[in-house]
């Protein structure tokens, strides 16, 4: 049997993707400190380990045996790092090459890194081709983009094979409707089910290329079977981008507007070469997830 590790597991990609492992008959080790994740997101068949990845010493004997590593553990969000540079450096810089030195030392067949499209900041010209020159705009793109180079440079320096995949705007089933830092769709639906306004920062024209959190889970799953390597970095976006103005109105209900906040624009991916390379093809269109999310949280 297979043996993988997703970092993360209890958050909203990874439990998502720990779900699908597991369906298709890999043996799933999740480790999650459980900062941002959910005990109860866990899927039940999987083994957990509730672990911080900064902890080097604890974590290391676990990648003895495993065969390939999902790394999606951070702390997220580009508002939340500029308030807690530190802590997001810890977790998204210090923990990423913890999890890349013990996979090479135990010899793991491939690492699979979660990447952010946070990392092009504002780019003159659309969509995002990979490349582009990174430009990040907060620590947390910055910090996801170091990532990056360290998958590179542990291809290169000691033969472990990475992919980086970089997410545009995941949306989908777990995703996090808490707090300041709650991602928009599951903000909108929550405040659309409690029958309040919906609260748009700015004025809800910047883009976003929503990407559903099933797709994002088959391209981990392609980037370990395809071979590719060497930090090789795909863009994971839909391929479409919609404003947030718009996606309030797909959600419905009375708007209101905040102040702007220092975040890129627009995004909108070249999926190009995630569609060549890996075989990936996006196929959840924003409103039919948006649809489903609907369903699932009884949101009329």
């Amino acid at each position: 049997m297979t043996k993988v590790i997703v970092t993360g597991g209890a958050g909203f990609i990874g439990s998502n993707l720990t779900d699908e492992l597991i369906a298709k008959g890999f043996e799933v080790h999740v480790l999650d400190n459980l900062s941002g994740g959910k005990r109860e997101q866990v899927n039940p068949q999987a083994i957990f380990h509730e672990m911080d990845i900064t902890d080097y010493e604890a974590i290391k004997p676990l990648f003895v045996g495993i065969d390939y590593v999902f790394h999606l553990a951070a702390l997220p969000r580009v508002q939340f790092s500029i308030e807690y540079p530190l802590a997001t450096n810890e977790a998204n810089v210090v923990g990423t090459l913890d999890v890349l030195l013990a996979s090479k030392e135990a010899g793991v067949k491939k690492v699979i890194y979660s990447a952010s499209s946070s990392a092009y900041g504002d780019q003159p010209v659309m969509p995002l081709v990979e490349t582009m020159s990174a430009h990040p705009k907060s620590p947390y793109g910055l910090q996801k983009y170091i990532g990056e180079m360290y998958c590179r440079v542990f291809s290169q320096v000691y033969n472990l094979p990475t992919v980086c995949l970089r997410y545009f705007n995941v949306y989908g089933p777990h995703q996090n409707d808490e707090g300041a830092y709650a991602l928009v769709i599951a903000k909108f639906l929550k405040q659309k089910k409690a029958g309040e306004k919906l609260t748009i920062i700015g004025d809800g024209s910047q883009t976003r290329d929503f990407t559903s959190v099933h797709d994002v889970v088959q391209a981990n799953i392609l980037a370990m079977e395809k071979e590719v390597s060497g930090g090789e970095v795909f863009n994971i976006g839909a391929g479409r981008n919609f404003s947030i103005k718009t996606v309030a109105e797909l959600i419905g209900g009375e708007i209101e507007y905040l102040p702007a906040r220092l975040e890129p624009h627009d995004t909108l991916a070249d999926n190009t070469k995630a569609r060549e390379i890996l075989s990936w093809i996006p196929a959840v269109k924003l409103e039919d997830g948006i649809a489903e999310l609907k369903e699932i949280l009884g949101v009329k």
